[in-house]
């Protein structure tokens, strides 16, 4: 009886959900998770060729339907064409998984560190909340609506360990360099990133009647191949020790899309092997 119980609440058999960053490192692995449960997933990104590589890939793995598509979060007539689509495609939307986030990589030519504070160019604050807070807030309304029409529907924002933290800068600095431009975690990526839960407790409560539920997500530092002294710094500085493999919040993300967090919204799940609790 157990094991039918678990089976049902994690199911997501003719459950759509449309993932934002959708090919991206934690895009695919979210896409996984849902797709392990039998859902049907929609993987939007900016790139088109890689949203559709990454959804083919998808299909093969889990013989599921998938379906990468070109969206582009900034733009509101985008997210209402694209909505449009998917309706026309599937019939309905259960599922939103705010993923998608700017990774800035700005030429240094000034001489200048342009991730400090003093230094951070203010195209580059426009550029990553436009991407990470507002594009959020828009899928969310033009999806989110949607939902609530049908009284039926799951959001998840994807925050991080920095949205209930502060970045430990220590862990960036480079031997031989300048404190003027030792490299640091930008303003951009917690201030998006903690927006993003406030985002969540105003969403859970003004569609809690209407059959929409909204949590937030809060994962650590995975690890993709950086250099060996940042990954041992951060290590460090986690109680079990280690960074995430890419594969180990597909559970944690299976669990508030499906039933099996029926009773739960408004909440930040943290999933950062402890590294808050210190």
């Amino acid at each position: 009886m157990t094991t039918q119980i678990a089976n049902g609440t994690f199911d997501l058999t003719g459950r759509v959900a449309v993932i934002t960053g959708g090919a991206g490192l934690l895009g695919k692995q979210h896409a996984a998770a849902i797709a392990s449960a039998g859902g049907t997933v929609v993987m939007a990104d900016i790139c088109l060729e890689r949203a559709q590589d990454a959804a083919s890939q998808i299909q093969r793995e889990f013989s599921v339907s998938a379906w990468g598509m070109h969206l582009d979060i900034t733009k509101e007539d985008d997210i209402c064409a694209f909505r449009d689509q998917v309706l026309a495609k599937f019939g309905h939307i259960e599922i939103l998984i705010n993923n998608a986030a700017n990774n800035p990589k700005v030429e240094n030519d000034s001489g200048k560190n342009f991730t400090r504070l003093e230094n951070f160019p203010l195209s580059q604050w426009d550029a990553d909340l436009a991407v990470g807070l507002t594009g959020a807030f828009l899928c969310s309304r033009v999806i989110g609506v949607e939902m609530a029409r049908r009284h039926k529907g799951v959001i998840v924002n994807v925050a991080s360990d920095l949205a209930v933290i502060a970045p430990d800068q220590r862990i960036y600095r480079q031997p031989g360099v300048a404190e003027e431009n030792q490299p640091v975690k930008p303003v951009t990526y917690s201030v998006v990133k903690t927006a993003l839960i406030g985002l969540t407790r105003y969403l859970a409560t003004y569609w809690a009647d209407a059959g929409v539920r909204v949590n937030s997500i809060s994962p650590g530092g995975v690890f993709a191949g950086q250099h060996e002294a940042f990954v041992e710094q951060v290590a460090h500085r986690i109680p079990l020790g280690r960074m995430a493999q890419p594969d180990e919040y597909r559970g944690a993300i299976l669990f508030l899309c499906s039933d099996a967090s029926s009773y739960m919204t408004g909440a930040n799940l943290v999933v950062d092997g402890g590294r808050s609790c210190w």
